[in-house]
């Protein structure tokens, strides 16, 4: 038998996403602010000399939303209209044998004397608020960027975006940065592949906000933008 590993996350990520739906599928799809802000024992100033000379770094985190549960040697990549079965190490499926997590995220800013300790602002974030991160690496590009790289079967689903009609009557109260990502989360339609129903409304929350649309094959149309102190009807 193998040596059991046991590993605590050195802190957490502070984001704009309460619940998975409406997640960017990667990380970098968007330009989604985060905060990365660590435990109180992985404080320490000097563990984050250098830092501030990258501009990406990788985050390894924990799918906490699914850890605990069984992994499956095959799943249903959602974005293959989730019929198809891929192995799950061709995959980046949160059931794995190990929630385990890896992302690519943009760091704008590291600030080191804060109330809550360093706190490392981040660009790009695909992680659910709340986030046990497990360790952050710097990205290196003349090692990490492979642009030879074939993709497999993700390369002919990544170029998937559809239009996002966002009508003047909700651009009010949502400032003009607040709208831009939205549209960018829109447009890699958050619904799952199965689901082709053009009246049916959906609802996703980013923010203190809960976006509602609708969506054809080719557009999705934004409904109604709900602030949380407002009454949702």
């Amino acid at each position: 038998m193998g040596n059991i590993v046991t590993m605590n996350p050195i802190a957490h990520i502070c984001g704009s996403f309460p619940e998975k739906f409406g997640i960017p599928r990667q990380g970098g799809l968007a330009d989604t602010r985060a905060k990365i802000i660590f435990e109180p024992e992985y404080r320490a100033a000097e563990a984050f000399r250098g830092l501030e000379d990258y501009s990406h770094i990788w985050l390894l985190w924990v799918f906490s939303e699914s850890a605990g549960r069984p992994w499956s040697p095959t799943v249903r990549p959602p974005r293959l209209g989730g019929n198809l079965r891929k192995g799950v190490f061709a995959t980046r499926s949160p059931f794995r044998p190990n929630p385990i997590g890896l992302s690519c995220v943009r760091l704008e800013k590291v600030e080191l004397d804060t109330p809550e300790g360093p706190v490392l602002h981040v660009l790009g974030a695909d992680l659910l608020n709340g986030t046990p991160i497990l360790d952050i690496k710097p990205y290196l590009p003349y090692a990490d960027s492979h642009p030879e790289a074939e993709g497999g079967f993700a390369d002919g689903v990544k170029e998937y975006e559809l239009e996002v009609d966002f009508p003047m009557e909700w651009r009010a109260d949502v400032a003009e940065e607040e709208r831009r990502i939205i549209c960018q989360l829109l447009a890699q339609d958050p619904r799952p592949s199965y689901q082709q129903d053009p009246e049916r409304l959906y609802g996703m929350r980013y923010a203190d906000m809960e976006v509602k649309f609708t969506a054809d094959d080719k557009t999705i149309h934004v409904v109604k933008i709900l602030r949380e102190k407002e009454e949702k009807l």
